[in-house]
């Protein structure tokens, strides 16, 4: 078992992309106040703070969920996920700071509550071109809120996997009202086409990617063909197919299977991470362990536990070798049930 596996922590990769992520925060907002103060003097402080804490946030928000599609395209791109939430967590911290100097400079100087001011200022909700652009932002600002709350593997467990990804997965509902906001705002202030341009070519951005991942999916959701399976048993792949120390993921009854190879043995597992559902067939067999590519959790390839004191637990598959093939049953053991790994013939090799 694994000697060297570690909880997701502030480590010092982390703490170095953290370090990285602060710079580039400060000079991206140092540069905008600063092109904004010589094509715009007259603006206050506050609303260059309010521009560059909101185009910083905006920005970091199309690059956060490009990373996603990248790093299923193109393995390079895995370190950018496994740091994705602290840059989750800095995009929340920029929108916030846009959202509280907006509140105060448009809507605390008056006598309605600032939050009441805030949608009822503007009524002009039949209109597409002066639609009221600051609830939405509002209505973004909240989820992102709510996830940056949860943004840590306490509420992970506690709500379970499958319940905290689909609060996650909020943050599209988020992004397509921040592109509204930005849009409608930017827009109706600003009547030069580049803004347009930037904006429409985010979203493309952003659409492109995720269909190209898309499309580079559907041969893993491809179901394996199930006919003539002898007691459940389904030809998977050719034992060749599956690299050493790695897997190859097939689809069984919907479910996709990662097989492993790891020496001169084959287990088959789940596909799913606990952790956030990453994909385990994309990582690699590390110190006896399956591991994650995501946040490098672990798992033995036979029994399908987390090496101790971890308790996290994954699915295991019956499977046998007959004629260089691999032959998987179509449904799973318990989680944690030991599952002796099929030895690999001296002719397959």
């Amino acid at each position: 078992m694994s000697v060297s596996y570690q909880a997701v922590g502030w480590n010092r990769q982390k703490k170095l992309v953290d370090r990285w992520l602060l710079l580039g925060v400060a000079l991206f907002i140092g540069a905008f106040v600063g092109v904004g103060a010589g094509v715009n003097p007259e603006a206050t402080a506050e609303t260059h703070v309010i521009r560059a804490s909101g185009a910083a946030a905006i920005v970091l928000l199309h690059v956060i969920l490009c990373i996603g599609p990248l790093a299923r395209l193109d393995r390079r791109f895995l370190p950018l996920l496994y740091n994705r939430r602290h840059l989750g967590v800095t995009m929340f911290l920029l929108a916030l700071v846009h959202g509280a100097f907006s509140l105060v400079q448009f809507h605390a100087l008056g006598d309605t509550d600032p939050l009441v001011s805030l949608f009822t200022a503007n009524s002009r909700y039949d209109s597409l071109a002066w639609f009221p652009f600051q609830p939405l932002g509002f209505a973004a600002l909240a989820i992102l809120f709510l996830m940056a709350a949860t943004s840590h593997d306490f509420w992970l467990a506690n709500l379970t996997p499958p319940v905290w990804k689909a609060l996650h997965m909020l943050v599209y509902l988020a992004w397509a009202l921040a592109v509204m906001h930005v849009a409608l705002g930017a827009l109706q202030a600003e009547t030069h086409p580049a803004f347009a341009a930037l904006v429409g070519a985010g979203v493309v951005v952003v659409l492109a990617l995720h269909l190209a991942a898309g499309n580079a999916e559907r041969e893993l959701d491809r179901p394996t063909d199930e006919h003539g399976a002898e007691d459940g048993f389904v030809d998977a792949c050719a034992v060749a197919d599956v690299p050493p120390e790695r897997a190859r993921v097939v689809n069984l009854g919907g479910e996709r299977v990662a097989i492993f190879r790891h020496g001169e043995t084959l287990s088959a597992v789940s596909n799913v991470c606990q952790h956030q559902n990453g994909p385990l067939g994309e990582g690699r067999i590390i110190d006896g362990c399956i591991t994650c590519p995501w946040h490098g959790y672990q798992y033995d390839p036979a029994t399908g536990c987390s090496p101790p004191p971890f308790e996290e637990k994954i699915a295991t598959f019956p499977l046998r070798i007959d004629n260089g093939r691999v032959f998987v049953r179509a449904w799973p053991e318990a989680r944690g049930t030991r599952i002796e790994p099929a030895l690999v013939p001296g002719r397959a090799n």
